[in-house]
């Protein structure tokens, strides 16, 4: 299958790369299915790109890169649509934002995905970690490539 990006132009996609979000992602509710993209420019960062809207790729991170300690904490019941059997099927991921010049991600408000099953969902924790921390470091080169 043929992805059309305005970012990465078109990419070819198999059916088992597609990522099933059926909640949205936070702002963007109508859309629900995403292909993780690498960025071969920069590992450290990601790329969700949407399906629906060859104009919306959202840059992603692992925040544990960042923030070594980075746990969530959320209800069972915002993830039960993952159908998580492990925590270890689990994958963390933060969005990345500009704000007043500087790279910042919302640790408050990650992206997790079942890998196996291939279901995404963002949630919201409910502890008291910082909302947005700005990125040093390997994100740098981020300014590059976006």
């Amino acid at each position: 299958m043929q992805l059309n990006s305005t970012r990465f132009g078109a990419i070819n996609i198999e059916a088992d790369d597609i990522l099933l979000f059926p909640h949205g992602l936070i702002g963007f509710d109508e859309e629900r299915h995403w292909v993780l993209l690498a960025d071969h420019d920069n590992p450290s960062v990601g790329w969700l790109q949407s399906l629906g809207k060859e104009d919306l790729a959202l840059p992603v991170i692992s925040p544990r890169k960042f923030c070594p300690d980075y746990q969530i904490r959320v209800n069972r019941s915002q993830i039960a649509t993952l159908e998580l059997g492990e925590l270890d099927q689990a994958y963390i991921l933060t969005i990345v934002n500009k704000s007043e010049g500087q790279l910042t991600t919302n640790l408050r408000a990650p992206v997790v995905i079942n890998l196996d099953r291939r279901i995404g969902r963002q949630v919201i924790t409910n502890d008291d970690q910082s909302t947005q921390v700005v990125l040093t470091g390997p994100i740098g080169l981020f300014r590059k490539s976006a």
